[in-house]
């Protein structure tokens, strides 16, 4: 469930948000936290533990001070009002320019990697790119990115990027493969999952080409259909009531049945801007890097 700081009176949060100076950080390290003894025994030593770090409060603290802007705060909602019967969350989003996300930053991104900050590759393909502010993370070690996004909005904050926006029967039938294929938070809002796996692995570069794949846990699957949400043709379900029991049945089981194996796993917030009501959202991710398996099959 989405969580977030809340002061309900958007008036009172104007006021209270000078006086408040040192905000509680206790929460945030559940953010991180595993354990590991409660992981299979094949996934126990690639996890890396993950903390708190710079960008990431610089980019709740960007959030916290966007919260506060009272007079656009009201007319995002009123906008959003309107349009959500409509048009999809993700396309609101992007008209207004709000709702930016995080997964990771530059140094989480090298580390799941074990890459060093020179390091450059060809090209990456970020799918359900959004408005490309994940992407800008990633793209900094990338000679050429690519990017497919559903809404058009967010189509258009990615052209401004300079990213080359493919369409999302395009990406795949290019005649070129990835280095790296990034699928951040994509995997329970498809349609066709283990297809969408099975398209990612044979679109990789072979031995070297890597997918980076974010699920938020627990791993809930529903596909958005205009303004409404609905089951997906194809339904995962994960079993496991922990975040470690799913990271594990994701691992030993999905995973190895769409032809990967898990290289590194990691536990991060997935952040949200927030609005007048929650300075940020946050939901629970678990982050793999994942390469094809030896001898399976396409």
């Amino acid at each position: 469930m989405l969580r977030g700081r809340c002061v309900r009176s958007p008036v009172a949060r104007v006021l209270l948000v000078n006086m408040v100076t040192d905000r509680d950080t206790t929460d945030t390290q559940e953010w991180y936290r595993c354990s590991p003894d409660l992981l299979g025994e094949s996934v126990q030593p690639l996890f890396i533990q993950s903390h708190l770090d710079s960008d990431t409060q610089d980019f709740l603290k960007q959030s916290v001070e966007k919260s506060t802007w009272l007079f656009t705060q009201l007319y995002h909602s009123f906008v959003a009002t309107v349009l959500s019967p409509l048009v999809s969350r993700t396309s609101i989003n992007g008209f207004l320019g709000r709702g930016s996300m995080f997964v990771f930053s530059s140094e989480q991104f090298q580390r799941l990697l074990r890459i060093q900050p020179d390091w450059t590759a060809e090209r990456l393909l970020d799918l359900g790119a959004g408005d490309g502010g994940v992407t800008e993370v990633m793209g900094a070690h990338f000679r050429e990115v690519y990017a497919t996004e559903i809404s058009l909005p967010m189509k258009w904050h990615l052209q401004r990027r300079n990213y080359t926006v493919l369409s999302a029967d395009e990406w795949q039938q290019t005649g070129f493969q990835y280095d790296v294929v990034s699928c951040l938070n994509l995997l329970d809002r498809c349609d066709d999952p283990l297809r969408l796996l099975g398209d990612i692995r044979s679109s990789l570069v072979p031995d070297t080409g890597r997918l980076l794949l974010a699920a938020v846990l627990p791993f809930q699957p529903y596909v958005e259909v205009g303004g409404r949400w609905q089951r997906p043709k194809e339904y995962l379900k994960v079993k496991g009531k922990t975040w470690e029991e799913q990271v594990t049945v994701l691992s030993n089981e999905v995973f190895q049945k769409a032809g990967f194996e898990v290289e590194a796993v990691t536990r991060l917030p997935y952040l949200c801007e927030g609005d007048m009501y929650n300075d940020y959202y946050v939901l629970d991710d678990a982050v793999f890097v994942l390469k094809a398996s030896e001898g399976s099959s396409v």
